[in-house]
């Protein structure tokens, strides 16, 4: 072999390798702090593109999710107005059955005729009061709603919903009836009647599109899931195969350090030849 001073072949080679190693100890060192096996986009061109898109798709399912459970609030609102003037209903009603007996007189009629109308004023109150935002609920404005419950741009991505329920007073047959006297008490029972039928029909509509939300709510959830394990099936590290690497790597700076301290201590063998 060939003895050499102006071209460290040996050293040089050794200083290569020892650059690779260092390369590799702090790109496992990095994989391994930040959980992601992708520390550059070089490191997987393909999976690092398909995770960023996925990454995209699950922040739109995520949000998706969110708009479907404010939809849920919006018809929440409306059903808990619902619900009392359906109590109130109730209550109007048993007032009606009592105020048409004759076991009770005209006076008596008069007391509870006062509760019968301070009730249907609040009836027709609860329907013009209840809101969502600046919406409305029990008006029937005949609004029309779409529900963002997707990703993506598409039909498929929304939920169409006409906001029609109208409960107010006069719609209803409520206002303008009393029970002062049997006549009008037992009047009052049919319109009270088809008042409730009108706040059942709306109660309906109102819980048909909160189970529909609510299947489209657990759907997304399930994307949303799903869309995570993928991203971490192509991102997240592998801690059991990075940590060996770590060591090799380590012992492949070790190793080369050495022989690049042989190789440089070697040079000074060719003085003795001189000498």
């Amino acid at each position: 072999m060939a003895f050499r001073v102006n071209n460290g072949v040996v050293s040089l080679s050794a200083q290569r390798h020892l650059a690779i190693a260092q390369r590799d100890i702090e790109h496992s060192l990095t994989a391994l702090a930040s959980g992601s096996r992708i520390v550059h986009a070089g490191d997987d061109a393909a999976g690092f593109a398909i995770a960023e898109t996925l990454k995209a798709q699950l922040a739109g399912t995520k949000q998706s999710k969110m708009n479907a459970e404010m939809a849920t609030s919006l018809i929440q609102t409306a059903e808990g107005g619902l619900q009392e003037q359906n109590n109130i209903l109730v209550r109007m009603r048993e007032l009606a059955v009592q105020s048409s007996s004759d076991t009770v007189g005209d006076d008596e009629r008069k007391y509870i005729d006062t509760e019968f109308q301070q009730l249907s004023q609040e009836y027709d109150r609860i329907a013009k009061s209840t809101r969502y935002g600046n919406k409305q609920l029990l008006i029937g404005n005949g609004e029309n709603f779409e529900f963002q419950v997707g990703p993506y741009k598409g039909a498929e991505n929304v939920i169409q919903f006409k906001l029609d329920a109208n409960t107010t007073g006069s719609s209803s047959g409520i206002s303008g009836l009393d029970v002062s006297d049997r006549d009008n008490a037992l009047d009052s029972l049919q319109a009270i009647d088809d008042g409730m039928k009108k706040v059942a029909e709306a109660r309906a509509t109102f819980g048909a599109a909160q189970s529909r939300f609510t299947h489209s709510i657990d759907n997304l959830a399930v994307q949303g899931e799903n869309i995570s394990v993928a991203i971490g099936n192509i991102e997240d590290v592998d801690v059991a195969e990075e940590t060996a690497k770590l060591a090799q790597g380590q012992i492949a700076q070790q190793a080369g350090t050495a022989v690049m301290a042989q190789a440089n201590s070697s040079a000074s063998k060719i003085l003795r030849l001189i000498e």
